[in-house]
């Protein structure tokens, strides 16, 4: 059972890639955190540029956050610097196998996951990553990151038990609009409801205006009850300021959208006012983030508690099951595992699916309407 896992293995990223270097590579050298007689390693981008590498320095201080509540766990975890790079991830996925890890932490770039797996998998090492890219997965390398097919699942399918199941939907013309559409349209079948329009714009201000206004076009005929905008940034806000320049107001229509609308731009977004969107429960992480600025003196990044929750997952598994457990059977469980972000697991092919509550955007703050499921049945997996 889930919770039997959960108190086994656990207590107290858009897909980024910079170009491969083809310049040979130092030694891998890196950081041990620990002293047991198990070794995981866990792949940063310590080197990079940017927000990657302060990406890295706080899952490096997660990573040793989670030591510290399981002072007694017999594990070391070998910190690799994989530069943000495929012929990076080689290298330190390579190093980390030579110092005998028996489970791979990251990388966090999609290509960089893609290196890493083609160098594991032969030595059948697992991996648990961090890219939101699904086409990375297999099995044998797990997405550990918020993937965009548990959003849709979880938000459509509640908008579908308030009967909010005609849809209108704006998705961007890009890889993550099109993992959106395939979830959709299974959830939506599933559910008995329809889709009356679907439009995919361009990443630019005129393709979006010319699609939001077609789709305004049709809301106002009256056979649609929610507008799905699922993307992030400044696109849901732009689209709803858009749609209700055409008419369309959020006091008559139910806007549904994504994890990605826990963010202040689209919090404070007057049009969506009234919207609907999944995201993990927010105790949690408030919690987790609590000790991290105690211990490090820093805010962490959002992910960040996906390596402290990769970290606690890999102490439960060694604490139970000893060096051997990280198995695709003992990863796979379909009870799951409990972590910061709420309750998580791996399928077979490696992606991951999360039980999600869903908040109400009111006066530019989230406010939970509906709790996460207290299980994967539950939530319709």
């Amino acid at each position: 059972m889930m919770a039997a896992m959960a108190a086994l293995t656990l207590a107290a990223c858009t897909s980024m890639d910079v170009p491969t270097l083809q310049e040979a590579l130092p030694p891998v050298e890196g950081e041990v955190l620990g002293t047991g007689t198990t070794k995981v390693a866990l792949l940063l981008p310590l080197s990079a540029t940017g927000n990657a590498a302060q990406l890295a320095k706080d899952m490096r201080n997660a990573a040793d956050l989670a030591l510290r509540e399981f002072p007694s766990a017999n594990i070391q975890i070998l910190i690799k610097d994989d530069r943000g790079t495929p012929n990076g991830a080689r290298a330190a996925t390579t190093a980390a196998l030579a110092e005998g890890a028996q489970l791979i932490l990251g990388p966090v770039f999609s290509q960089a996951v893609v290196a890493t797996g083609s160098v594991a998998k032969p030595a059948a090492v697992p991996v648990i990553a961090f890219s939101t890219d699904s086409t990375t997965a297999s099995k044998g390398v797990y997405l550990m990151s918020f993937m965009p097919q548990s959003d849709v699942d979880r938000i459509v399918s509640y908008a579908a038990s308030q009967g909010k199941q005609s849809l209108a939907v704006l998705l961007p013309a890009n890889a993550y609009g099109t993992v959106v559409e395939a979830t959709l349209q299974r959830v939506v079948a599933n559910s008995g409801g329809r889709i009356q329009i679907l439009e995919r714009y361009n990443l630019d201000r005129t393709s979006m205006q010319e699609k939001a206004t077609a789709v305004a076009a049709v809301v106002k005929q009256g056979t649609v009850n929610a507008v799905f905008l699922p993307d992030g940034g400044d696109a849901a806000p732009f689209l709803a300021q858009i749609l209700a320049a055409n008419g369309v107001s959020p006091t008559s229509i139910q806007y549904l959208g994504s994890g990605q609308w826990n963010d202040p731009r689209a919090l404070a977004e007057s049009n969506l006012a009234g919207g609907w969107f999944p995201g993990p429960e927010m105790s949690g992480f408030q919690a987790f983030a609590a000790k991290f600025r105690a211990a490090y003196g820093n805010e962490p990044v959002r992910n960040a508690s996906l390596a402290y929750d990769a970290v606690s997952l890999a102490i439960g598994v060694s604490t139970r099951f000893g060096a051997e457990g990280f198995t695709d059977k003992v990863l796979t469980n379909p009870s799951g595992f409990v972590g910061v972000d709420g309750a998580f697991r791996f399928t077979a092919t490696g992606t991951s699916q999360r039980a999600l509550a869903v908040y109400q955007l009111q006066r530019g703050q989230p406010v939970m309407i509906s709790p996460p499921p207290t299980t994967f049945s539950a939530a319709g997996f």
